[in-house]
């Protein structure tokens, strides 16, 4: 078991090391490429929706979507429903740096899964779920320690 939890923490340093160089070809910080990821899955949305999947505070969201403004990776647009609502919205520069830095990676991933079977899928499939259910909890756990020093 004990490979098994090196070999997690070698992927979660992978994933954070792509994030870090992801950012910095597109001249984000690290907040912001989560924000900018954020709205690209569920675009538009509303800066208070963006507030809360972030876990930011309000006045960051709007400080990270001013950057992403000027950056030219979102617009600010009134909610036709609701004036007083405003919605943040990708822009196609946005989608096509999602095209260049992230389509190459789905499409390497989905060339090395062609060499397991449907079951050997299923319980990749199964281990990413507990893994990501494993840090969610662990993620609370530490949310309701102390904050220390």
């Amino acid at each position: 078991m004990s490979g098994i939890a090196v070999r997690m923490r070698m992927l979660q340093q992978s994933f954070d090391a792509f994030d870090e160089a992801a950012a910095t070809l597109l001249g984000l910080n690290r907040t912001d490429l989560r924000c900018l990821d954020l709205i690209l899955a569920d675009d538009p949305m509303s800066a208070g929706e963006l507030t809360t999947a972030a876990k930011l505070s309000p006045a960051a969201t709007t400080t990270a979507i001013d950057r992403l403004e000027r950056a030219g990776f979102v617009t600010r647009n009134r909610d036709a429903a609701n004036r007083r609502r405003v919605l943040v919205a990708a822009t196609e520069a946005a989608r096509a740096a999602e095209r260049e830095v992230y389509g190459p990676v789905g499409e390497a991933g989905i060339m090395a899964l062609r060499r397991y079977g449907e079951d050997q899928l299923a319980v990749i499939l199964d281990f990413l779920e507990t893994a990501r259910r494993v840090q969610e909890e662990q993620t609370a756990r530490l949310k309701g320690l102390p904050v220390r020093g």
